[in-house]
């Protein structure tokens, strides 16, 4: 897949490359070990732009286009080192966002996307329970209809930005023998009444996402805030994790290039026994290596954001994020190698990178739960009815 950028997505790509080196994650290493979100870098970006890039203009946003999304995304994630950062954004853009711009009525859309655009407001998605993630059919939190209101009661956990967020894409369901089927998006504030958020524990990586616990216990929402039709919320949910998994990982293709640029450039000059270490065919291999996988995941991701606009799903959202999480952690890991002591030491910016990566192999669904998904839609999982499976 060819890809040539036109005079905007590479001028966004060159200023938001230019931001995150001038101005983002300065003291990153610093809130990487208390888990301190960025107030300020997060108000500097709503300002450029950054959280309203794929909005219409007609709620504050750029109305930008998915592959434009990922370009933009792309050079901020090579200039920006604040991993946690980006992650906090893409949550928001992707998770909160994006399912009330394509299924909130105009009230709802006007009332929270120029806000979140803006970065007045933070947004998060509440899906995972104690007892469910991706198995949504498990969900048991309650939404009950109380005349011109719902009842929620239930627990979210794992939701990014929940600590500083103030408004929250809740998924419940109005029949728990629906399944799937019985899943209502709402709308909740932070402010409503029987709305509790916990700070949950110390992560490995991503520390300056924050995440946490919603409790939701009778809480009351009026009946205009239920976001979509009554249970059409298990179609907003998967059209949202579409998008999520085309996207969430644009910057990290930033974020590999800037540290094989990094790796490449140690290995022409650090010397070991006469000659330069780039000569040793272990290392230059291992810089090969790395740069295929970042050529391969540019083009799954620019192929996923590509097929965003096709009325029919593909197996590249799960594909991009499956191939470009995994890619992400060998290259950082091979990047350690190259640099060995000095790679493991918080000196340098891999040992963090790589617990970041490792993250975003969990996000939006386990690697496993990416890979069963795609089976899913290359039919080898197709019900087992006890035939020869080739139809007969």
């Amino acid at each position: 897949m060819r890809v040539e950028w036109n005079d905007r997505q590479d001028e966004l790509y060159r200023d938001y490359r230019a931001l995150g080196e001038e101005s983002l994650g300065k003291d990153v290493t610093e809130r990487d070990r208390t888990g301190e979100f960025n107030h300020d870098d997060w108000t500097l970006c709503a300002e450029r732009g950054v959280l309203g890039l794929i909005l219409p203009t007609e709620y504050g946003g750029s109305g930008c286009d998915p592959l434009t999304y990922v370009r933009a995304m792309e050079g901020l994630g090579y200039g920006c080192l604040d991993n946690g950062l980006m992650m906090a954004m893409g949550a928001h853009v992707l998770a909160a966002e994006l399912p009330i711009w394509k299924y909130g009525d105009e009230d709802q859309r006007r009332a929270y996307l120029p806000g979140l655009a803006a970065g007045r407001l933070i947004g998060a998605n509440a899906m995972t329970e104690p007892g469910s993630g991706s198995d949504a059919l498990s969900l048991v939190t309650r939404a009950e209809r109380d005349g011109d209101f719902y009842r929620l009661t239930g627990r979210k956990r794992y939701v990014t930005n929940a600590p500083i967020a103030d408004v929250f894409v809740v998924y419940a369901t109005v029949d728990p023998e629906l399944g799937f089927n019985g899943v209502t998006a709402f709308l909740v504030e932070r402010g409503d009444a029987g709305v509790t958020v916990h700070e949950q524990a110390e992560k490995m990586g991503l520390r300056t996402a924050r995440w946490g616990e919603v409790e939701l216990d009778e809480c009351r929402i009026p009946a205009p805030r239920r976001l979509g039709a009554e249970r059409q919320g298990a179609a907003i949910f998967a059209r949202t994790m579409e998008w999520e998994r085309s996207l969430l990982l644009a910057p990290w293709l930033g974020v590999m290039e800037r540290e094989i640029d990094a790796c490449t450039l140690h290995s022409r000059r650090r010397r070991q026994f006469g000659k330069h270490v780039g000569h040793f065919q272990s290392v230059s291999n291992r810089i090969v290596d790395m740069r295929i996988r970042w050529e391969i995941s540019r083009m799954l991701l620019y192929r996923a954001a590509t097929d965003l606009g096709e009325p029919e799903t593909s197996i590249f959202p799960e594909t991009g994020k499956l191939y470009v999480s995994e890619a992400a952690a060998e290259i950082f890991t091979s990047v350690m190698q190259v640099y060995g002591a000095i790679g493991y030491t918080s000196d340098g910016h891999t040992e963090r990178d790589l617990r970041d990566a490792l993250g975003m192999t969990l996000s939006s669904g386990t690697s496993d739960m990416q890979r069963v998904i795609i089976a899913g839609k290359l039919g080898i999982t197709w019900p087992d009815t006890g035939g020869s499976g080739d139809g007969r």
